[in-house]
């Protein structure tokens, strides 16, 4: 199962690098989170009423944005966000209903307020569900029309297999770019800096490129437009912010950067918003779109283009090894010190503690401490499982 690679080539040796972040206001990271919610709650649900969870994916979410009214000192929505649910569920459990429709809503409902200003559920959003329960290619009538409680499965249960082939990837540490781009972002969209700012949009989008130790940032961020009176109004504010941005940056050591904020300001229009994102005026975000599991884009590293979010935390291992392989990279560089990388590779029906390949690629970790690393690793596959249900783990 286990491979070691002894690489200490690290990104940082690389004389030009890209990333880029979606802030949680953009419409595809919106998806993200809105999926992984149903996910979350819909798990939730049949653990309350029946003691386990019914298989189900909620991975192929879909918003399209609404209509706005913005001008100087003016922001409304004019027609409510779109979310179009794509996916599989159990829809009840004998002759007792799980109520999907209102699972989906308030799951939706909760991340669209959580990352705009203002967004009323109950005016600003519809839900269509693209749901069924049809019976896949080998599967029992139990998988998404359970006949009782005893067809669906625990948490901690043993003997599950892997309900896909999946190719995941983990890396550690984060370079010098990755950290401040991840950083600006968080900054912008934390509740300590909204507090400061509460004109600031929460669609930011962070781009950064390095070339040797030479950094360009790019940073978006909308007003909202109610509360921006005039463009030399909308400048002071920009102005202000910008200046906390580059205090920031500082903070981390990096000294010799170009920051670019708001680039349309170039063809003089102003970057504003109803509720602060672009989700406002009609554009569209879909699940796996955006940011990677560690919350980046990045074309310089392995990447999985595997969509975790909304998908079931039982035995979907496009899911569980996705964080796995991200958290094992960081305890091996943790532990092992150097550049680490996890590439985990599973075939469908494998044991979910077996996966086919476990490749890992470190300098200098001490070849039974790290099998045993990884191994008891692997082994805890059920406790993700019940953290992502329980506690919720940021996949984006």
């Amino acid at each position: 199962m286990l491979s070691i690679q002894r690489d200490s080539r690290s990104v940082e040796d690389l004389p030009y690098e890209l990333v880029e972040r979606k802030g949680v206001g953009h419409p595809d990271t919106m998806c993200d989170a809105i999926a992984e919610r149903m996910s979350r709650f819909y798990s939730l649900h049949c653990l309350k009423e029946f003691g386990g969870v019914a298989h189900h994916w909620f991975d192929k979410v879909t918003l399209y944005g609404g209509g706005a009214d913005t001008d100087y000192g003016r922001g409304e929505l004019t027609s409510p966000y779109r979310v179009m649910v794509f996916g599989k569920a159990a829809f009840r459990v004998g002759a007792v209903e799980i109520p999907v429709q209102e699972i989906v809503f308030r799951a939706a409902a909760e991340v669209l307020a959580e990352v705009t200003t203002g967004f009323d559920a109950s005016r600003h959003l519809v839900v269509e569900l693209g749901v069924v329960d049809h019976q896949g290619s080998g599967r029992g009538r139990s998988r998404y029309q359970p006949a009782s409680p005893q067809d669906l499965v625990p948490l901690r249960s043993g003997g599950l297999v892997s309900n896909d082939t999946n190719l995941l990837h983990g890396y550690a540490p984060l370079s010098r770019l990755e950290s401040v781009v991840l950083g600006l972002e968080q900054l912008v969209n934390g509740a300590p800096f909204k507090q400061r700012h509460p004109d600031s949009g929460w669609d930011v989008k962070v781009f950064g490129s390095r070339r040797r130790d030479a950094f360009s940032l790019v940073v978006n961020m909308p007003f909202l437009a109610a509360h921006i009176e005039s463009m030399d109004h909308y400048l002071a504010r920009k102005a202000v912010v910008r200046q906390e941005l580059e205090k920031y940056i500082a903070s981390l050591g990096i000294h010799d950067v170009r920051l670019l904020v708001n680039a349309t300001d170039r063809n003089g229009r102003p970057y504003l918003t109803a509720l602060g994102s672009v989700a406002d005026t009609g554009d569209v975000g879909v699940v796996g779109r955006g940011n990677r599991v560690n919350g980046l884009i990045t074309p310089m590293r392995p990447m999985s283009i595997e969509a975790p979010a909304g998908k079931n935390p039982l035995d979907h291992t496009g899911k569980i090894y996705n964080v796995m392989a991200m958290r094992l990279a960081q305890q091996v560089h943790e532990e092992f010190g150097g550049p680490a990388q996890v590439h985990i590779f599973t075939s469908k029906e494998a044991p979910l503690e077996h996966p086919d390949e476990v490749v890992v690629t470190t300098p200098d970790a001490d070849e039974p401490a790290l099998r045993a690393l990884v191994e008891a690793t692997v082994a805890s596959s059920a406790d993700l499982t019940v953290e992502l249900i329980e506690k919720g783990i940021t996949l984006w």
